[in-house]
């Protein structure tokens, strides 16, 4: 849970300086300082890819799950209900500064995300709060413009991340004991993946539909978990 309270705190902290930076900042400091954290997401990124031990169980993970995935078209769903949350929470509040519009756009950038789902999940199998440390820099700064242009129901969405992410973590850490360590490296590979393309995005490299690839973490655990069951009975016979 560590990662997690680092996060809401960098969001409680961003939020705070926000209101102190009432006017804003430049949009040349907001552009160069996300394309540093883009840099540093796809950092993040690339040292979970290449701890894969299985690159065949990655590659047709991402495969088979982005296919899902664009097929479900996850992506559009998410969108879908968080223009819906936005529309009817946002009616709750009078103007573009009401508590329930802030707390409703940074619950969704902070919580409807890859890195999100794949940083709780590093925390709790592993213990690896690096993931959630690279998006709590990443929210803290986004807290600060959000807070400037929404109020301070930004501040609110630091209990939504703490409730979400923090579930994840702790189930996580419960399937722990049932995952093994081979499944664990290879979800820890291809959500390294998810967070590098989160990373091009931040850089406008590359827009990529990352809420589509987000079943690939449920294939490569049961592909990583037929692999490991052929390895044994291979090496019985």
């Amino acid at each position: 849970m560590i990662g997690t309270w680092v996060n809401v705190m960098a969001i409680i902290c961003g939020s705070l300086l926000g209101i102190v930076l009432k006017k804003g900042l430049p949009d040349k400091i907001k552009e160069i300082t996300m394309q540093a954290i883009g840099l540093g997401v796809v950092l993040v990124g690339l040292k979970m890819a290449f701890v894969s031990e299985n690159l065949v169980i990655v590659l047709l993970s991402m495969a088979f799950g982005a296919a899902v995935g664009e097929w479900m078209n996850i992506e559009g769903f998410l969108e879908k209900v968080g223009k819906l949350l936005e529309d009817k929470l946002s009616a709750l509040g009078n103007g573009k500064s009401s508590i329930a519009r802030g707390f409703v756009a940074a619950t969704l950038l902070y919580c409807v995300g890859a890195m999100a789902i794949t940083g709780a999940l590093q925390s709790g199998l592993t213990g690896d709060h690096s993931t959630l440390y690279a998006k709590s820099v990443l929210d803290g700064i986004t807290a600060i413009i959000l807070t400037t242009t929404l109020g301070i129901g930004v501040i609110f969405s630091s209990l939504a991340v703490l409730f979400y992410q923090g579930t994840i973590t702790l189930l996580a850490g419960i399937m722990q004991n049932i995952i093994s360590d081979v499944v664990i490296t290879e979800v820890t590979a291809t959500g390294g993946l998810l967070i590098l393309a989160i990373g091009l995005g931040l850089l406008e490299i590359k827009k990529i539909k990352v809420g589509n690839l987000l079943p690939a973490l449920l294939f490569v655990v049961i592909l990583a978990e037929i692999a490991q069951k052929l390895n044994e009975l291979i090496s019985i016979f």
